[in-house]
């Protein structure tokens, strides 16, 4: 029996996911470097909020398509 799943994203949108969230892991490193580290609550949504959504999602997209976790 295949452990294969049958619904989900398939490897070209895992690709589109993984590139997307690097880039936006990029971006919020280029506004860091421009603007300098935030303080008080912007800390918290820049790093916490945003930062944990491109790091997750990348993290997600590629152990999906590292383990091949995805329909064809």
């Amino acid at each position: 029996m295949s452990n294969k799943r049958k619904f989900g994203p398939d490897r070209s949108e895992l690709w589109f996911r993984l590139a997307f969230s690097l880039v936006g892991i990029a971006a919020l490193g280029g506004a860091i470097a421009y603007r300098g580290l935030p303080t008080g609550p912007a800390m918290a949504e820049i790093g916490l909020i945003a930062g944990g959504f491109f790091i997750g999602s990348a993290i997600w997209s590629a152990r999906r398509l590292i383990t091949r976790d995805h329909p064809e």
